[in-house]
């Protein structure tokens, strides 16, 4: 691996020579000589140095970009090559998107855990937006998300669906409803999630294809957020049933259903279309997908 780039990245990261050095155990004067063999190797300077501040210039913010994903290749060839000779075991780097990491995902790695001990997962929660890019520089081996992808380096395997529905808070005027019509929720208040997350994706098709127009808009970026506010009263939503389910069983929430525009998605796994999976990927996807089988 490249130790040069192991440096520089540190500093990029921490914006600090003293902070870098620390990390990697190194003398400041050791980090500082690395950073200038790079700078002479390239012809360019690569971060501009004050007394008060360490920023990288245009040049030292191409080649952070791409020293992150040669790193990860790195690392990625040394997993792939330890399969050979070990079973699964080390790093398994899942991102997903809120929806599907904070209700569903905990519970699938606790799962995959038991069968595979000397697994070590982390789990990375980002929208969708953020999820794919983090697949495309190679920093988490999959992402699981629930809105649309069409990249031409990363393939899509869509493995399950997942339902919308309106929520509203359990003492509303449709409390005794479960389907409603998209014209009696035209005047209503909607807090929605952000741009660059699957569920808004959704959402604004939605609010396209039934018309509706909101009275207001109240844009949070967790779902978490968005249920506590609906269930004060300041508006509805539109979001997985997944989400609810504990509210829905607790009586604090309630979902109707659009008779004339139910909503479905899918929620897909996504890799970089030009990596081999180590064993211990290899291995989760067919558990995830094991479980989705078994599911429907």
């Amino acid at each position: 691996m490249d130790h040069h780039l192991q440096v520089f990245v540190a500093v990029a990261k921490h914006q600090n020579f003293s902070r870098a050095a620390e990390e990697l155990h190194m003398t400041q004067s050791a980090v500082s000589l690395d950073i200038k063999s790079l700078e002479k190797r390239y012809g360019v300077r690569l971060f501009e140095r004050t007394n008060k501040y360490v920023r990288l210039t245009p040049a030292g913010r191409i080649l952070e970009y791409h020293a992150r994903e040669i790193l990860a290749q790195y690392d990625r060839l040394e997993r792939l090559l330890d399969d050979l000779k070990n079973t699964a075991k080390g790093p398994l780097l899942v991102g997903a998107s809120y929806t599907f990491g904070e209700y569903l995902l905990p519970r699938i790695i606790a799962g995959f855990t038991v069968d595979y001990p000397e697994v070590i997962p982390s789990i990375t929660i980002h929208n969708t937006k953020q999820i794919t890019e983090l697949v495309l520089m190679a920093e988490i081996d999959l992402g699981i998300v629930e809105g649309e992808v069409d990249h031409p380096n990363l393939v899509v395997h869509p493995f399950t669906t997942d339902e919308l529905v309106v929520i509203v808070p359990a003492n509303s005027k449709w409390r005794d409803r479960t389907i409603v019509e998209p014209q009696e929720l035209v005047q209503e208040n909607w807090i929605i999630r952000e741009k660059g997350s699957g569920t808004r994706t959704y959402t604004d098709r939605m609010f396209s294809l039934t018309g509706i127009e909101p009275k207001s808009i109240m844009e949070f970026g967790s779902s978490q957020v968005i249920k506590e506010s609906v269930e004060a009263g300041l508006g509805i939503s539109f979001l997985s049933e997944n989400v609810i389910r504990k509210e829905l069983r607790l009586g604090t929430l309630q979902a109707l259903r659009m008779e004339s525009f139910p909503m479905y998605r899918n929620f897909s796994y996504v890799t970089h279309h030009s990596q081999f999976h180590t064993k211990t990927v290899e291995l989760f996807l067919n558990y995830l997908l094991s479980l989705y089988t078994i599911a429907e």
